[in-house]
Protein backbone atom coordinates (compact mmCIF):
# COMPACT_ATOMS: atom_id res chain seq x y z
CA UNK A 1 0.00 0.00 0.00
CA UNK A 2 1.56 3.44 -1.01
CA UNK A 3 2.43 5.80 1.86
CA UNK A 4 0.97 8.78 0.20
CA UNK A 5 -1.89 10.54 1.39
CA UNK A 6 -4.99 10.32 -0.20
CA UNK A 7 -7.83 12.52 -0.29
CA UNK A 8 -10.92 12.13 -2.87
CA UNK A 9 -10.84 15.60 -4.49
CA UNK A 10 -14.32 15.33 -6.38
CA UNK A 11 -15.95 14.89 -3.40
CA UNK A 12 -15.27 18.13 -1.81
CA UNK A 13 -15.69 20.29 -5.08
CA UNK A 14 -19.29 21.34 -4.34
CA UNK A 15 -18.84 22.20 -0.38
CA UNK A 16 -22.05 24.71 0.60
CA UNK A 17 -19.96 27.92 1.48
CA UNK A 18 -23.07 29.67 2.38
CA UNK A 19 -25.96 27.25 3.27
CA UNK A 20 -26.75 26.26 6.70
CA UNK A 21 -25.35 23.23 6.96
CA UNK A 22 -21.83 23.73 9.46
CA UNK A 23 -18.83 23.51 6.80
CA UNK A 24 -16.41 21.22 9.10
CA UNK A 25 -20.08 18.83 9.09
CA UNK A 26 -20.09 18.35 5.78
CA UNK A 27 -16.32 17.86 4.95
CA UNK A 28 -16.50 14.87 8.42
CA UNK A 29 -19.95 13.48 6.27
CA UNK A 30 -17.97 12.77 2.53
CA UNK A 31 -15.16 11.57 4.43
CA UNK A 32 -17.26 9.06 5.94
CA UNK A 33 -19.12 8.41 3.12
CA UNK A 34 -15.61 7.89 1.31
CA UNK A 35 -14.37 5.67 3.94
CA UNK A 36 -17.19 3.35 4.21
CA UNK A 37 -17.69 3.26 0.63
CA UNK A 38 -13.72 1.99 0.31
CA UNK A 39 -12.70 5.17 -1.39
CA UNK A 40 -10.13 5.83 1.19
CA UNK A 41 -9.21 2.12 2.23
CA UNK A 42 -8.24 0.66 5.37
CA UNK A 43 -4.66 1.95 6.48
CA UNK A 44 -4.61 4.57 4.26
CA UNK A 45 -3.23 7.82 5.85
CA UNK A 46 -4.82 11.41 5.12
CA UNK A 47 -2.59 15.01 4.53
CA UNK A 48 -2.64 16.82 7.64
CA UNK A 49 -4.77 19.37 9.15
CA UNK A 50 -3.12 22.31 7.33
CA UNK A 51 -2.73 20.85 4.24
CA UNK A 52 -6.76 19.69 4.49
CA UNK A 53 -7.56 23.48 5.09
CA UNK A 54 -5.53 25.06 1.76
CA UNK A 55 -6.75 22.36 -0.24
CA UNK A 56 -10.45 23.42 0.81
CA UNK A 57 -9.74 27.29 1.85
CA UNK A 58 -10.61 26.56 5.16
CA UNK A 59 -9.47 27.12 8.55
CA UNK A 60 -7.62 24.73 10.37
CA UNK A 61 -10.24 24.72 13.07
CA UNK A 62 -12.84 23.80 10.76
CA UNK A 63 -10.61 21.02 9.21
CA UNK A 64 -9.65 19.42 12.60
CA UNK A 65 -13.27 19.67 14.16
CA UNK A 66 -14.38 17.25 11.12
CA UNK A 67 -11.46 14.64 11.51
CA UNK A 68 -12.24 14.25 15.32
CA UNK A 69 -15.91 13.73 14.43
CA UNK A 70 -14.97 10.82 12.54
CA UNK A 71 -11.85 9.60 15.31
CA UNK A 72 -14.69 9.89 18.02
CA UNK A 73 -16.30 7.30 15.41
CA UNK A 74 -13.47 5.14 15.33
CA UNK A 75 -13.01 5.30 11.78
CA UNK A 76 -9.94 7.25 11.43
CA UNK A 77 -6.95 7.26 14.29
CA UNK A 78 -4.08 9.96 14.66
CA UNK A 79 -1.18 7.51 14.72
CA UNK A 80 2.42 9.35 16.28
CA UNK A 81 4.69 9.68 13.40
CA UNK A 82 2.31 8.32 11.06
CA UNK A 83 -0.68 11.18 10.79
CA UNK A 84 -4.28 10.87 10.69
CA UNK A 85 -4.97 7.46 9.25
CA UNK A 86 -7.97 5.06 7.99
CA UNK A 87 -8.69 1.96 10.56
CA UNK A 88 -9.89 -1.48 9.50
CA UNK A 89 -13.30 -2.37 10.28
CA UNK A 90 -14.31 -3.13 13.88
CA UNK A 91 -13.94 -6.82 14.68
CA UNK A 92 -16.70 -8.62 16.56
CA UNK A 93 -15.71 -11.29 17.94
CA UNK A 94 -18.00 -14.17 19.17
CA UNK A 95 -17.55 -15.23 22.52
CA UNK A 96 -16.20 -18.75 21.90
CA UNK A 97 -13.31 -21.06 22.73
CA UNK A 98 -10.90 -19.49 19.74
CA UNK A 99 -7.96 -17.15 19.58
CA UNK A 100 -7.70 -13.97 18.72
CA UNK A 101 -4.99 -15.08 15.91
CA UNK A 102 -8.05 -17.22 14.34
CA UNK A 103 -11.20 -14.70 14.84
CA UNK A 104 -8.90 -12.43 12.96
CA UNK A 105 -7.99 -14.87 10.04
CA UNK A 106 -12.07 -15.96 9.79
CA UNK A 107 -12.86 -12.32 9.06
CA UNK A 108 -10.48 -11.83 6.49
CA UNK A 109 -8.00 -9.55 8.34
CA UNK A 110 -4.51 -10.12 8.41
CA UNK A 111 -3.02 -10.49 12.16
CA UNK A 112 0.63 -10.49 12.98
CA UNK A 113 2.17 -10.75 16.20
CA UNK A 114 5.29 -8.57 18.52
CA UNK A 115 6.18 -10.80 21.18
CA UNK A 116 7.35 -8.35 24.02
CA UNK A 117 8.32 -10.96 26.80
CA UNK A 118 8.80 -14.89 27.19
CA UNK A 119 9.80 -15.24 30.74
CA UNK A 120 10.02 -18.47 33.19
CA UNK A 121 9.44 -16.85 36.41
CA UNK A 122 8.16 -18.83 39.87
CA UNK A 123 4.36 -18.53 40.47
CA UNK A 124 3.14 -16.34 42.78
CA UNK A 125 -0.26 -16.89 45.13
CA UNK A 126 -2.46 -15.66 41.82
CA UNK A 127 -0.42 -17.54 39.33
CA UNK A 128 -0.78 -20.65 40.78
CA UNK A 129 -4.44 -20.39 41.73
CA UNK A 130 -5.38 -19.58 38.42
CA UNK A 131 -2.96 -22.33 36.90
CA UNK A 132 -3.70 -24.62 39.58
CA UNK A 133 0.01 -25.68 40.30
CA UNK A 134 1.93 -25.30 43.76
CA UNK A 135 3.28 -21.54 44.38
CA UNK A 136 6.89 -21.66 43.24
CA UNK A 137 6.42 -23.66 40.49
CA UNK A 138 8.29 -22.44 37.02
CA UNK A 139 5.77 -21.33 34.88
CA UNK A 140 5.93 -19.36 31.77
CA UNK A 141 4.69 -16.03 31.65
CA UNK A 142 4.06 -14.26 27.93
CA UNK A 143 2.95 -11.04 26.64
CA UNK A 144 2.51 -9.88 23.53
CA UNK A 145 0.66 -7.46 21.23
CA UNK A 146 -1.65 -8.45 18.04
CA UNK A 147 -2.15 -6.30 15.67
CA UNK A 148 -4.67 -6.60 12.49
CA UNK A 149 -3.64 -5.18 8.94
CA UNK A 150 -1.03 -3.23 10.88
CA UNK A 151 -2.89 -1.77 14.00
CA UNK A 152 -2.37 -2.85 16.76
CA UNK A 153 -5.63 -3.93 18.69
CA UNK A 154 -5.13 -6.10 21.61
CA UNK A 155 -2.34 -7.03 24.43
CA UNK A 156 -2.43 -10.43 25.48
CA UNK A 157 -0.87 -11.72 28.41
CA UNK A 158 -0.68 -15.47 29.10
CA UNK A 159 0.86 -18.30 31.85
CA UNK A 160 1.32 -21.42 30.77
CA UNK A 161 2.37 -24.61 32.95
CA UNK A 162 5.75 -26.25 33.08
CA UNK A 163 4.94 -28.83 30.40
CA UNK A 164 4.78 -25.65 27.66
CA UNK A 165 8.05 -24.33 28.93
CA UNK A 166 9.38 -25.14 25.63
CA UNK A 167 7.06 -22.43 23.80
CA UNK A 168 9.42 -20.21 22.22
CA UNK A 169 9.29 -16.01 20.72
CA UNK A 170 9.61 -17.60 17.36
CA UNK A 171 6.93 -20.12 18.26
CA UNK A 172 4.10 -17.01 19.05
CA UNK A 173 5.34 -14.65 16.09
CA UNK A 174 4.27 -17.65 13.37
CA UNK A 175 0.85 -19.63 15.57
CA UNK A 176 -1.71 -18.34 17.55
CA UNK A 177 -1.42 -19.81 21.03
CA UNK A 178 -4.60 -22.03 20.87
CA UNK A 179 -3.55 -22.95 17.26
CA UNK A 180 0.20 -24.59 18.87
CA UNK A 181 -1.78 -26.24 21.37
CA UNK A 182 -3.71 -27.76 19.78
CA UNK A 183 -0.68 -28.93 17.34
CA UNK A 184 0.74 -30.87 20.62
CA UNK A 185 -2.32 -32.38 20.98
CA UNK A 186 -4.36 -30.46 23.75
CA UNK A 187 -7.89 -30.46 23.38
CA UNK A 188 -9.34 -27.15 24.96
CA UNK A 189 -12.59 -28.37 25.95
CA UNK A 190 -14.12 -25.71 28.43
CA UNK A 191 -13.31 -22.25 29.90
CA UNK A 192 -14.06 -19.62 32.70
CA UNK A 193 -14.29 -16.80 31.27
CA UNK A 194 -14.71 -12.89 32.70
CA UNK A 195 -15.38 -9.71 30.42
CA UNK A 196 -14.88 -6.30 31.84
CA UNK A 197 -13.90 -2.99 30.96
CA UNK A 198 -10.73 -0.54 32.90
CA UNK A 199 -8.29 2.36 31.60
CA UNK A 200 -4.69 1.87 30.20
CA UNK A 201 -2.08 1.52 32.80
CA UNK A 202 1.64 1.34 32.38
CA UNK A 203 2.71 1.41 28.83
CA UNK A 204 -0.67 0.03 27.36
CA UNK A 205 -1.30 3.11 25.75
CA UNK A 206 1.98 3.30 23.98
CA UNK A 207 1.60 -0.57 22.50
CA UNK A 208 -2.04 0.16 21.62
CA UNK A 209 -1.24 3.83 20.08
CA UNK A 210 -3.79 5.44 21.99
CA UNK A 211 -4.08 8.22 24.34
CA UNK A 212 -2.93 7.50 27.86
CA UNK A 213 -6.27 6.53 30.24
CA UNK A 214 -8.18 5.60 27.49
CA UNK A 215 -10.55 2.96 28.13
CA UNK A 216 -9.79 -0.65 27.26
CA UNK A 217 -11.79 -3.81 26.78
CA UNK A 218 -11.12 -6.84 28.77
CA UNK A 219 -11.22 -10.39 29.04
CA UNK A 220 -9.51 -12.51 31.84
CA UNK A 221 -9.92 -16.61 30.52
CA UNK A 222 -8.46 -20.01 32.26
CA UNK A 223 -9.18 -23.02 29.78
CA UNK A 224 -9.36 -26.37 31.01
CA UNK A 225 -8.46 -29.41 28.39
CA UNK A 226 -11.02 -32.38 28.43
CA UNK A 227 -9.56 -34.09 31.52
CA UNK A 228 -10.15 -30.89 34.00
CA UNK A 229 -6.62 -29.82 33.63
CA UNK A 230 -5.38 -26.04 33.06
CA UNK A 231 -3.57 -25.54 29.89
CA UNK A 232 -3.80 -21.86 29.84
CA UNK A 233 -4.61 -18.52 31.73
CA UNK A 234 -4.76 -15.07 30.04
CA UNK A 235 -5.52 -11.54 31.04
CA UNK A 236 -5.90 -10.05 27.30
CA UNK A 237 -6.93 -6.22 27.06
CA UNK A 238 -8.54 -4.79 23.58
CA UNK A 239 -9.12 -1.34 22.16
CA UNK A 240 -12.48 -0.87 22.55
CA UNK A 241 -12.98 1.66 18.95
CA UNK A 242 -11.55 -1.66 17.46
CA UNK A 243 -13.32 -4.29 19.16
CA UNK A 244 -15.86 -6.09 20.50
CA UNK A 245 -17.42 -9.40 22.25
CA UNK A 246 -20.46 -10.49 20.35
CA UNK A 247 -22.68 -13.60 22.08
CA UNK A 248 -26.51 -15.17 21.77
CA UNK A 249 -28.62 -14.74 25.18
CA UNK A 250 -31.11 -17.90 25.07
CA UNK A 251 -34.27 -17.71 27.01
CA UNK A 252 -34.39 -20.07 29.60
Amino acid sequence: MSTDPVWPEEMFSDLDRTGPVPLYYQISSRLERAIREGVIPAGARLENEIAIGERLGLSRPTVRRAIQELVDQGLLVRRRGIGTQVVQARVSRPVELTSLHEDLTRVGHHPTTEVLSVEHVAADEDAAARLQVPVGTVISRIRRVRSADGTPMAILENLLPPEFADITAADLEKQGLYEMLRARGITIKIANQTIGARRTHGDEHELLDIAKGSPLLTMDRVAFDHGGRVVEAGHHCYRPDLYSFETTLVSR
